[in-house]
């Protein structure tokens, strides 16, 4: 049952994020602005995203007192990563129909040098999860984990048009 409301949340977003990205976007000199939608969309999937790990990673009440804070320590520090991804991508947007190709390289390796950090986040965190709950859950709750960042990929990527030549 849990499995399916993840599945049809994922399904839900998949197929509507197109659509709300195609109304709310506007054209500005320098390119399409999309601060709106991505900021919307980081929202909804940041509150929705405690709820699905809860769903999903059945706990115990003794497991979830010594987890949540775990949780809650690690999702700050990954809201970090977010957010400098966030500021990436606005500069992206405000230069899109401008950028150089000096620019275009620096924000590329800005965005892969983002990805490192997260994934040294996810690695710290690995061990620190493991001693507050048993492995197969910490694994769940990081297969988990990680398909929501990846549908927040997918949902911002498919925001930001790519560079034209």
């Amino acid at each position: 049952m849990k499995k399916m409301i993840f599945s049809g949340f994922v399904l839900a977003v998949a197929l509507l994020a197109p659509n709300i990205i195609a109304v709310a976007q506007t054209e500005t000199a320098a390119g399409v602005d999309v601060e709106t939608d991505i900021a919307l969309l980081r929202r909804n999937l940041r509150a929705d995203k405690k709820k699905l790990i809860a769903l999903n990673v059945p706990l115990t009440e003794t497991e979830a007192t010594k987890f949540w804070p775990v949780y809650d320590q690690y999702a700050a520090e990954m809201a970090k990563h977010n957010d400098e991804f966030y500021l990436l991508i606005k500069e992206y947007a405000a230069k899109q129909k401008t950028i150089t190709d000096a620019e275009a390289i620096s924000l590329i390796k800005r965005w892969a040098d983002l990805q490192v950090e997260a994934t040294k986040t996810r690695q710290k965190y690995i061990p620190i999860v493991e001693k507050v709950i048993p492995g197969r859950k910490a694994a769940l709750f990081f297969q988990i984990d990680r398909r929501l960042y990846a549908l927040m990929d997918l949902q911002t990527s498919m925001a930001l048009p790519l560079l034209t030549q």
